[in-house]
């Protein structure tokens, strides 16, 4: 009787290492073998959209993978892209708009992972009380700040103030850095501003903002905003690189749930306050692409008119990698 209970112990014993290896094996070799390319460099622009990938770079969820993962910051999710598509960098993380708007112009862009969707009072046009907006009907003929023409910024604003039968032919429209838009309200150089956060809560802070309406409301409720692309030719040469990048982007994703863990990161790299950091609403955290839920920006640019032909999502994203 002790030999055959040792006997099933050890079979049991070995099962579990066995697991335990193959789980190994897949998690840091990608599909059958060696990345291509352990050491890739991601171009990014620093904002809370980035809270997944530093949980990714800090929680070793790379590592894991077998990638060795640097960021190359620049200004933009356009100087981001322009990085990619350039050949500088490998990935870049950039808002979707800009890569349909690439991808209309003839780059040859994929989208590889996904990374934030707007979640409810995370995006607000927002103004101050001695602004002549007072609501979503007093905005047309006003100076609205975005981020920059055809940006989420400017398409989201638009549609929340087509789904109120507000017009905007008549706005003038200021391109400007987001940091400044709070000083820009206080001062009254403009009379709105589309905010993000952290930007929407460090202005109310700073110069008593108070939102209008939330940009990601009717049509635009829970709308995709950014993601990572590469070029099709990088994805070509390197889907073995791809898809470990994807699983550890996965992995951090489901990670992220625990606030306490990326509030931290969000301090650290976005260079938030702590107050505000504990205030502040998250974006909604996301890493597998769904065709149907990325048709929604593509479809909105063409009725914006910011595109005139239909452009297929389905057909610039790549193959999905999972996890057990």
């Amino acid at each position: 009787m002790l030999k055959r209970a040792s006997t099933r112990r050890f079979a049991v014993l070995a099962l579990v290492l066995a697991l335990v290896s193959a789980c190994s094996q897949r998690g840091g070799s990608g599909s059958g073998g060696t990345v291509e390319k352990p050491a890739i460099r991601v171009a990014i622009f620093s904002a809370v959209d980035l809270a997944t990938f530093w949980l990714a770079q800090e929680g070793g969820y790379f590592k894991a993978e077998g990638l060795d993962v640097q960021a190359d910051t620049g200004a933009s999710g356009q100087e981001a892209l322009t990085r990619m598509t350039n050949g500088q960098d490998d990935l870049a993380l950039s808002t979707y708009t800009l890569f349909f708007l690439a991808k209309n112009n003839g780059t040859d862009v994929k989208l590889i992972a996904d990374a934030t969707s707007a979640s409810p009072r995370s995006n607000e046009l927002v103004t101050v009380p001695n602004s002549p907006v007072k609501t979503v009907g007093d905005l047309n003929g006003k100076r609205i700040a975005i981020s920059s023409k055809n940006a989420a910024s400017d398409v989201l604003t638009r549609s929340v103030m087509r789904d109120h039968g507000v017009g905007f032919d008549k706005v003038q429209w200021v391109p400007m850095p987001l940091p400044d838009m709070g000083a820009a309200l206080a001062q009254g150089r403009v009379d709105a501003a589309y905010q993000p956060e952290p930007f929407l809560t460090q202005s109310a802070k700073v110069a008593g903002a108070f939102p209008v309406i939330d940009a990601a409301s009717g049509s635009t409720q829970a709308f995709p905003l950014t993601g990572f692309g590469a070029t099709g030719k990088w994805v070509e040469a390197h889907p073995k690189t791809m898809l470990a990048f994807q699983r550890a982007m996965l992995n951090a994703t489901r990670a992220s749930v625990d606030r306490a863990r990326i509030e931290p990161l969000v301090v650290r790299n976005a260079k938030v306050d702590q107050d505000i950091a504990s205030l502040m609403v998250m974006p909604a955290f996301g890493s597998t692409l769904d065709a149907r839920r990325i048709q929604r920006v593509p479809d909105l640019l063409q009725q914006l008119g910011v595109v005139q032909t239909k452009l297929d999502a389905s057909s610039m994203i790549t193959p999905q990698a999972s996890t057990g």
